[in-house]
């Protein structure tokens, strides 16, 4: 058993009830060995069994019982990660530190991400826990590319220096092979000669190596470093055996052309990394530096740190605009296609939203800072694309347990390898050979490269169209989806429904079932009572107040309107208050039959009149749905409507799978039981008012437009208001897993089939060598390609 003690945050306690409740539910868990809640504090002191529940597990036992643990997030950039064993040691190091709940690392962006409750770790420690793994580490500054851009840059300046150096010293060591083949005796095949050139290349531009090596051992691991210096010391320290006590068989120039090889394609492989994160250099470069703002009546430029909320700024046609705020003086088209992919300028004027970073395409006009900093859809955008980047996919698991034991596992077989040909064989020489060929082939890098290089570059692309997506596990999620289940209003349909018929009974108006019902849904939030008021304001211009107003979700609303009740909603909650409705059931039925939604309204317990509403469906929806049908995907609709309504509107997008009358609370229920038939359901909603179907669903996607897209409600956020993003999305899920599984499986078979030949003496060490250096190239290039995606 390993006992650990942690103190975490937990908020939203009240009274002692509240924290007698969170320690119970905190000491039923099976691995606690004690815990205790402090209500003044707002601190639960736990110690458990690590063995047998984990810290994310507590945190979930908190909030299932209703309270909040709040967790900081903080990024480390590490340098000197040259494997995927660097990355996993350095991620077990930072995981087993008391508190940390989650820690994961990217050998593809250098970086370390911790989460643990607040208070409990402080960052000294997770940078002294990286170092004491034998690496250097930073707290990464927020939106600082220019330090990354600056460190990328001269990784890059300083391999290709080596190489260049590398190369040159290697090269005569090269050509004295073939001299000593072929029986040819000059000074470049002279023993002494070539140690002058193999020595600065083994000792000063291998020293990267011994380094990387030395501070893995130290750490407690071993890494790619650790294998390039024992097969390059073997050949190097094995031709000077040899050249002291006079025998004329030297590998300098294995051992020379090995190091150069691996630094050629350590450069190739830092160029390519770099070009992966393009897309969040791109939406950074997005960002204007500076702002002209409106000062006691006159324009000033000012950098774009300094705005303030409320500041008026003015824009001039082909400018950016420089934060989100609200049109106050003018109008203009705007092109948003850098944050919602949508290519064609959309209209603005007086009251409209404009987002941050968007080009004003024709008109000046003046708007009204919002947001600003942090707080903008771009910078919202950028952090979350970021931490998608910095994610794992669960199909990386596999991939980090091999790494883990990868390097002393090649070890083993090298070394089995030298015994067999020397014990068994009785060749020095060849045994030696060999065994540096197992070492310098095998390659932890193509695997620690193989998902993060992809995931990066698709969630970029994804950002690029529109698609936000928060992670690699639910890009890899939204892959294995087999059902999607799409709500109605505002999603199917554009959300914005209008009036279309209003029919009066027993002798009341026509204008007076208008003027009763808008008067009342005044205080509605509902958009069908909004389109109601909407219709009375245009025909009536002036509207009542009522006396009394309630809401009854999912049915309707009841209201006291000039001393009347009334009542306006659908069939249940006429029933519900026992109205008969047989006068109005025939005009019921065929409204219901042409998709409209039909709205009753009684006066006093009497059937009065009905409302007809009518809401438009998108554009694009009819064809988004038939090409995710065509995807074998099971396509279904959820809403509120009664079922001859929503079956109009489903037969006129081609959906076959109907779930009508369905109540807002219920959404859930009806996704969870979808589930339990083995599905993998995908669920398609505003984000705000079906906040908890999404997060039932094993994907949720939030759809919207503007800077209210509720992006933490969703795993995937479609910036664009149309259908065709969740086709795009789950496309680009597709390839990029595609991408993964080429990456893996190539780098699988590389070291499967790489290790055993050269353990048989088919390779040569320095054809080991280049196809090392190349192999986790090809690997990166391979996801370079997701960038082609359209």
């Amino acid at each position: 058993m390993t006992a650990k003690k942690i103190s975490i945050d937990v908020v939203g306690m009240t009274c002692a009830a509240c924290s007698t409740r969170v320690e119970k539910a905190l000491s039923k868990r099976e691995g606690v060995i004690s815990a205790t809640v402090n209500l003044l504090a707002n601190k639960a002191a736990i110690e458990f069994d690590t063995d047998k529940v984990k810290p994310e597990d507590l945190i979930k036992t908190i909030e299932k019982t209703g309270y909040e643990v709040p967790l900081v997030k903080k990024t480390l950039i590490v340098e000197g990660m040259t494997c995927a064993a660097c990355s996993t040691r350095v991620e077990k190091v930072l995981n087993k530190l008391e508190g940390v709940v989650k820690a994961t690392v990217n050998l593809s962006t250098n970086k370390a991400t911790i989460e643990y409750p607040s208070g409990v770790i402080d960052e000294d420690i997770l940078i002294k826990a990286v170092e004491k793994a034998g690496y250097k580490a930073e707290l990464e500054v927020e939106g600082d590319l220019d330090r990354e851009k600056e460190m990328r840059e001269k990784e890059i300046k300083s391999l290709k220096t080596s190489f260049i150096f590398s190369a040159a010293l290697s090269l005569p060591l090269f050509s004295a092979m073939f001299f000593h083949m072929a029986g040819i005796h000059t000074i470049l095949t002279d023993g002494w000669f070539q140690l002058i050139l193999a020595t600065p290349v083994q000792f000063l531009i291998g020293y990267r190596f011994y380094k990387g090596a030395y501070n893995s051992l130290r750490g407690g691991g071993a890494n790619m470093d650790v294998l390039v210096s024992m097969g390059t010391s073997a050949a190097y320290f094995y031709s000077i055996y040899n050249l002291i006590i006079g025998v004329n068989e030297y590998y300098f120039e294995a051992s020379a052309v090995i190091i150069t090889l691996i630094l050629l394609g350590k450069t190739f492989e830092a160029v390519a990394k770099g070009k992966t994160s393009e897309a969040i250099k791109k939406l950074m470069g997005l960002q204007p530096k500076t702002a002209r703002i409106i000062k006691d009546g006159v324009e000033m430029d000012i950098p774009i740190e300094k705005v303030e909320i409320g500041d008026i700024i003015v824009v001039r046609p082909g400018e950016r605009v420089p934060v989100d705020g609200i049109i106050v003086e003018g109008n203009s088209a705007v092109d948003e296609s850098m944050i919602t992919g949508e290519s064609i300028p959309i209209d603005k004027a007086i009251d409209d939203e404009v987002i941050g970073a968007t080009i004003n395409k024709f008109g000046t006009f003046k708007f009204r800072a919002t947001k600003i900093g942090k707080d903008t859809l771009l910078s919202q955008i950028i952090k979350l694309v970021e931490d998608a980047q910095g994610s794992k996919a669960p199909v990386q698991r596999l991939a980090d347990k091999i790494s883990g034991i990868f390097v002393p596992i090649v070890v083993v077989i090298a070394l089995a390898t030298f015994l067999g040909f020397y014990l068994i064989g009785g060749n020095f020489n060849i045994g030696l050979i060999n065994a540096v060929a197992v070492l310098v082939i095998a390659c932890p890098c193509a695997l620690g490269l193989a998902t993060p290089t992809a995931i990066m570059v698709g969630t970029g692309k994804g950002a690029e169209n529109g698609i936000l997506i928060k992670s690699g596990e639910h890009l890899e999620r939204a892959h294995k989806m087999d059902t999607i289940v799409f709500d109605k209003t505002g999603t199917i349909t554009k959300g914005e429904p209008e009036v279309t018929d209003i029919i009066s009974f027993n002798d009341v108006d026509r204008d007076e079932i208008l003027r009763i019902a808008a008067s009342v849904e005044k205080t509605s939030e509902h958009p069908l009572g909004q389109s109601i008021v909407k219709k009375g304001e245009e025909e009536l211009l002036r509207l009542s107040e009522p006396e009394k107003f309630m809401a009854v979700p999912g049915k309707g609303l009841r209201a006291t309107f000039e001393g009347k009740e009334v009542l306006v909603g659908n069939r249940r909650l006429m029933v519900d208050n026992n109205i008969s409705i047989t006068n109005g059931e025939d005009t019921l039925l065929k409204l219901e039959e042409e998709g409209k939604t039909a709205m009753l309204l009684s006066l006093d317990n009497k059937l009065s009149g009905i409302i007809a509403v009518a809401d438009q469906i998108k554009e694009t929806s009819k064809k988004a749905i038939e090409e995710l049908k065509s995807m074998g995907l099971d396509v279904y609709m959820i809403t509120g409507d009664n079922e001859r309504t929503a079956q109009a509107i489903a037969k006129e997008v081609g959906i076959t799978n109907v779930l009508a009358e369905v109540l807002p609370e219920n959404k859930a229920e009806v996704v969870e039981e979808i589930k339990s038939k083995g599905k993998h359901v995908g669920m398609v909603g505003d984000g705000i008012n079906d906040a908890p179907a999404l997060a039932a669903a094993d994907v949720g996607f939030a759809i919207g437009t503007g800077t209210d897209v509720a992006m933490e409600a969703a795993d995937i956020t479609l910036m664009r208001g149309d259908l065709s993003g969740v086709v795009t999305a789950i496309r680009l899920s597709h390839k990029t897993m595609r991408t993964i599984r080429q990456n893996l499986f190539w780098a699988f078979f590389y070291n499967s089939l790489g290790i055993p030949f050269a353990a048989l003496g088919f390779l040569d060490p320095m054809i080991a060598g280049a196809a090392m250096a190349f192999s986790s190239v090809s690997v990166v290039t391979n996801s370079l390609r997701l960038k082609k995606f359209k």
